[in-house]
C-alpha cells in the first residue's frame, strides 16, 4: 500500500515528459516579408508568387490548371521550409546539456 503513491507519482512524472522540439523559425510568414532586408530575393519572390495565387479568380479555371496551381504552392511551400534553417533540440539534449554544465562548472 505504500508503494502505490511512489508508483503513481513515477507514472505521472514519466507521462508528463513529452518530447518536444524547439525551432527557431517563426510560424507566421507573412511577418518575414515585412523586412525585404532580412530575406532573400529567391525567398522573396516565392512570397510574391504565393500571394499571386491566393488573388487569383479560380472560379472560371479547370480542373487541371486548379491541380496544376494546388502542386505549385505545395512545391513552393516545400521550398520555403527547407530554406528556413532552424534549430531543434529535443528535451533529452537540453537534459543533457544541463547535466554537462553542472559537471563541468
Amino acid at each position: 500500500m505504500k508503494k502505490l503513491p511512489i508508483y503513481l507519482m513515477m507514472m505521472v512524472l514519466s507521462l508528463s515528459v513529452i518530447p518536444t522540439t524547439v525551432s527557431a523559425k517563426e510560424k507566421n510568414p507573412t511577418a518575414i516579408t515585412a523586412n525585404s532586408k532580412e530575406v532573400p530575393a529567391a525567398v522573396k519572390v516565392m512570397y510574391d508568387r504565393l500571394e499571386e495565387i491566393k488573388a487569383m479568380d479560380k472560379s472560371s479555371m479547370t480542373s487541371v490548371e486548379k491541380k496544376e496551381l494546388r502542386k505549385e504552392v505545395r512545391a513552393i511551400k516545400a521550398n520555403l521550409k527547407a530554406t528556413n534553417n532552424g534549430v531543434y533540440l529535443s528535451v533529452g539534449a537540453i537534459i543533457i546539456i544541463i547535466l554537462i554544465l553542472i559537471l563541468i562548472l
